[in-house]
């Protein structure tokens, strides 16, 4: 029951605030995905989980640094996500 409570929340939100409107994700995937997918595939736990880990780790207190042939994000908690999870939206800004 309270897993759809979380999908239904994340849908509404998707609904009344346009995406040029939300925030802009660190990752690829954005936070409100992330969440609902793995809510919807894995169950509430592991929603709360993918919740959490998002909440702790896309915020805008981060730090990229260019490795020559890579970029790397390090966040304000010491995760480090490679290139290949990064939105695009963040690394042209770099």
């Amino acid at each position: 029951m309270i897993r759809h409570i979380l999908l239904l929340s994340i849908k509404c939100y998707w609904f009344i605030i346009p995406k040029h409107k939300r925030r802009k994700c660190l990752f690829k995937l954005s936070c409100s995905n992330y969440v609902y997918n793995h809510t919807k595939e894995e169950g509430l736990k592991a929603g709360l989980r993918a919740l959490n880990y998002r909440v702790n780790n896309c915020n805008p207190h981060f730090q990229i640094i260019d490795l020559g042939n890579e970029k790397i994000v390090i966040t304000k908690k010491h995760k480090v996500i490679p290139e290949k999870e990064l939105s695009g939206f963040i690394l042209k800004n770099y």
